[in-house]
């Protein structure tokens, strides 16, 4: 008998832990959102809020570091570094941790410092740098210097994920709806912060054959939208994102243009008036990037209206509202940054009324 090292001993335990993780918190909850019952359409949310780091970016954090696994890039001795100032580091702290490893993330200095607090309390260290598109270069020079391994969240997400299965969150959606009415969605309805959750629905839904189409939601400044209208994969806007978790200032090496059927523009007034109805009419409080999410949705739904076209709509509570008390639900940052939400928010109440969507 051949006796394995220690440290093939140690990977082993590893990717067993990570998958006793996803087995305790794979199957988050789907939702109804309540539509009049004459439309024939349903629409649900996929509520990621519920994992145990609180958002989306959990399944993307297991996979990048058990995609750091297989390849023989992640040892016990390995230190982890991401370019990330928001939910991926997060999670990506809370895996290294449970797996005894140091995790460093790379942010600008401006950075929240609840963002900052999240990451400390599951002992990640916060490294800064003076502007945004310095944390790349920044991020892979400390895993260069350390030894340790970048775990490159905007290049690898799309790959990291097994996009045929193996419990990802599109097989996930298509389980949970087999009971349902409509079991095959009309649309899927996604944003786009890697491109790795867009990548993973649009794979799936060709390698099973079905008839559902992808849609990404993309915020103001993004340039994923601009990137995929023009089919230039370096489009850049260089503005970041006031959506949290979505939109990016360049389109990111993870972005699959080629699997989306369609990506609508979404304004930023609109996605924080959508959590604010989402909330009054569901009690669910969910941040800002569900907001472009349903806001997209919508408009999604009253095409199918107009078009006598019947069946379901998926679309994501990516993370939990807590996280924006002070932000987005605060009426003085709101007014701070210029945003109106009123007419966003008679334009979705209309549509809910009566099933037309006013441009």
């Amino acid at each position: 008998m051949v006796e394995t090292s220690a440290e093939a001993r140690w990977v082993r335990n590893a990717i067993r832990l990570l998958e006793a993780d996803a087995n305790r918190s794979a199957d988050t909850h789907l939702h109804v959102f309540p539509l009049p019952a004459t439309w024939g359409i349903d629409l649900y949310l996929k509520d990621e809020s519920v994992h145990p780091t609180g958002s989306l970016k959990h399944r993307l954090a297991r996979s990048l570091i058990l995609y750091g696994l297989v390849n023989g890039r992640i040892g016990p001795d390995t230190g982890l570094v991401e370019a990330s100032s928001g939910s991926t580091a997060v999670s990506e702290a809370y895996f290294a941790r449970m797996l005894g490893l140091p995790f460093t993330a790379v942010m600008p200095k401006s950075t929240s410092e609840e963002k900052i607090a999240m990451i400390e309390f599951y002992g990640g260290r916060c490294h800064y740098v003076d502007r945004p598109a310095e944390m790349y270069d920044e991020a892979a020079r400390l895993a260069s210097d350390c030894g340790g391994h970048y775990l490159d969240q905007f290049s690898d997400a799309e790959r990291a994920t097994d996009w045929r299965g193996n419990n990802n969150i599109a097989e996930s959606v298509f389980t949970q709806l087999s009971a349902e009415r409509y079991p095959v969605p009309t649309w899927i309805v996604v944003g786009a912060g890697t491109g790795g959750t867009s990548a993973t629905f649009g794979r799936y839904v060709r390698y099973r054959r079905h008839d559902t189409r992808i849609a990404v939601v993309d915020p103001e400044n993004s340039a994923f939208f601009g990137g995929w209208q023009t089919g230039a994969a370096d489009y850049a806007t260089g503005m970041p994102s006031r959506i949290e978790g979505i939109g990016r200032p360049r389109v990111e090496p993870s972005f699959v243009p080629g699997v989306i059927d369609e990506m609508l523009q979404i304004p930023d007034a609109g996605s924080l008036a959508a959590i604010r109805l989402l909330r009054s009419r569901t009690r669910h409080w969910a941040g800002g990037s569900t907001g472009t999410n349903l806001y997209g949705a919508f408009q999604l739904i009253a095409r199918m209206i107009t078009d006598g076209q019947q069946g379901s709509v998926v679309t994501l509570i990516c993370d939990g509202g807590e996280r924006y008390a002070d932000t987005y639900y605060n009426d003085d940052w709101v007014a701070s940054k210029g945003l109106d939400l009123q007419p966003h928010l008679d334009r979705m109440e209309q549509f809910l009324a009566t099933g037309a969507w006013a441009d």
